[in-house]
């Protein structure tokens, strides 16, 4: 019998047949689309095709908790990612000067214990799943089969009108049989349909749209040896989430780099970005991205993509009036989607998987403690940053809506009802308002938004709550502590305008 099968050979799924594969454990891993070429890691990653990951083509981040989980289960990986080409960029580059830079490390650097964690690996994310790809086809014990789809499950009665899973049934009738069952077929979570074939019943998600279409775009830079083309003001990243819209780059492996507009889905002039006329446009009007798409500075390496966001999506937690099934488990988008604006997509990921493997270390039996436990994680891992993911995504689409006029997102669509928000929303702006300039209360929403720390203990430290109530009550701090105000975005006329314009010709 085949200890585990793994249905899908994506981040999460590559990430925990790594994980057990190193253990001893016998793993089979079940991928619908192809393997990938042989040959270099970068060329071949570059010719992988994935129809059934179209969001591999698009821009992703690797945040700091996902570094923190390749230095922790998989250096190796992490190492032979920085082998080819992928770079590890310090955030603490951003932080500003002022209160709270003061710390135990080199005179004037202003950093603290926990500050080397503020890295975020700068890669492309067909390299990363390309080296972790050939570093599980290494292993003894797994193998990786491609072209093969989980279609269904062997289930057996256990308990009183319960059911336990045995293996799988493939597209083409192949019945294999499991000692454990794992879900890591991506966002859509098709054990949802394979239980309810079997007659299993299936608990609800708990949802919450993320109302966000994307246009991006990768591109190469013609002079790597020169200086970058122009700053880097999120540390990891250039540009900004405005009040109509968000344009950000992202550099990437090799002197790549990708630029990504959100945008509302109803907001008709930000679809004309399709074009790449308009797409370059609209890098010259945004702050901060203009002087990288000029034709001396780099040249572009594809179409400009477009992508409708998924929703948010928990799935398996605790607490959802049901037991979960024995010899069943989730991993990755299958069980927690959140909205990929945020970037904490490909990390929770893996930390979700090297995490599930420690579960499964500890129940080697696979029954219903393992069930219990894995949605017990599912819960302290996940749910703070669907419930979060849920939130800003709300927010976020209301303010947009405000300044561009655009239509809601559906008429008559019901707002699904949102849990307690992590975050009071006046006290998160004062606390953005005092990261500007103190040290302190930057490094605690940093590691917030690389998911280091969740809102939850970011906000019940007190010394980061007494800065942000400091700096509310209009405390002073040290001259020019928040820098110079930055470039603004373009009014919402303006760009409009501007892209109506080249979509008339």
């Amino acid at each position: 019998m085949t200890s585990t099968v793994i249905a899908g050979g994506g981040t999460a799924g590559l990430a925990l047949a790594l994980a057990l594969g190193a253990r001893g454990h016998r793993v089979r891993v079940l991928e619908s689309s192809g393997p990938p070429p042989q040959g270099p890691v970068v060329k071949s990653a570059e010719l992988w095709e994935r129809p059934t990951v179209p969001q591999a083509a698009h821009d992703h981040i690797l945040n700091a908790l996902g570094v923190r989980m390749l230095r922790s289960h998989a250096p190796a990986v992490l190492d032979a990612a920085l082998a080819e080409g992928a770079r590890l960029a310090d955030l603490t580059a951003a932080a500003p000067p002022g209160p709270g830079s003061a710390g135990p490390g080199p005179a004037g650097s202003g950093r603290e214990p926990g500050d080397e964690e503020l890295v975020t690996l700068l890669v492309r994310r067909p390299v990363l799943d390309l080296v972790l790809h050939r570093a599980v086809a290494a292993l003894p014990g797994v193998s990786i089969r491609h072209r093969t789809t989980v279609a269904g499950l062997l289930t057996a009665p256990a308990g009183r009108a319960g059911h336990r899973v045995t293996g799988v049934v493939t597209a083409d009738g192949e019945r294999i049989p499991a000692r454990l069952v794992v879900d890591a077929s991506g966002r859509r979570s098709a054990s949802r349909s394979w239980l309810a074939a079997a007659g299993i019943p299936v608990p609800a998600d708990l949802t919450g749209p993320s109302r966000l279409h994307a246009f991006g775009r990768f591109y190469r830079l013609r002079s790597p040896w020169g200086p970058p083309p122009g700053p880097l003001n999120r540390g990891n990243a250039a540009g900004g989430i405005w009040d109509h819209y968000s344009a950000v780059l992202h550099p990437a492996d090799n002197d790549v780099f990708a630029i990504t507009f959100g945008a509302l889905p109803g907001d008709r002039a930000m679809a004309a970005l399709r074009a790449p006329a308009a797409f370059t446009a609209a890098c010259r009007l945004s702050p901060f991205l203009s002087p990288w798409v000029e034709e001396d500075a780099a040249e572009p390496l594809g179409p400009v993509r477009a992508i409708a966001m998924p929703p948010n999506v928990l799935r398996g937690a605790a607490g959802g009036g049901q037991r979960p099934v024995a010899g069943l488990l989730r991993a990755g988008d299958a069980a927690c989607v959140t909205d990929p604006m945020f970037g904490r997509g490909m990390s929770l990921a893996l930390a979700h998987a090297f995490l599930l493997a420690d579960l499964i270390g500890e129940h080697p039996a696979a029954d219903d403690r393992l069930a219990l436990a894995a949605a017990d994680l599912a819960d302290r891992l996940l749910r703070p940053w669907f419930e979060l993911g849920v939130h800003d995504s709300r927010s976020r689409a209301e303010r947009w809506r405000a300044a561009a006029g655009a239509p809601p997102a559906g008429p008559g669509a019901p707002e699904p009802a949102l849990p307690a928000p992590p975050v009071p929303g006046p006290l998160r702006a004062a606390a953005l308002a005092a990261a500007a300039g103190d040290r302190t209360v930057w490094r605690g929403l940093t590691r917030m938004g690389t998911s280091l720390s969740t809102p939850a203990e970011v906000f019940a430290d007190e010394d980061f709550l007494a800065r942000v109530r400091a700096s509310a009550a209009g405390a002073p701090g040290p001259a020019g502590a928040a820098g110079p105000p930055g470039p603004r975005p373009p009014a919402p006329a303006a760009l409009r305008h501007a892209l109506a314009a080249l979509e008339k010709g």
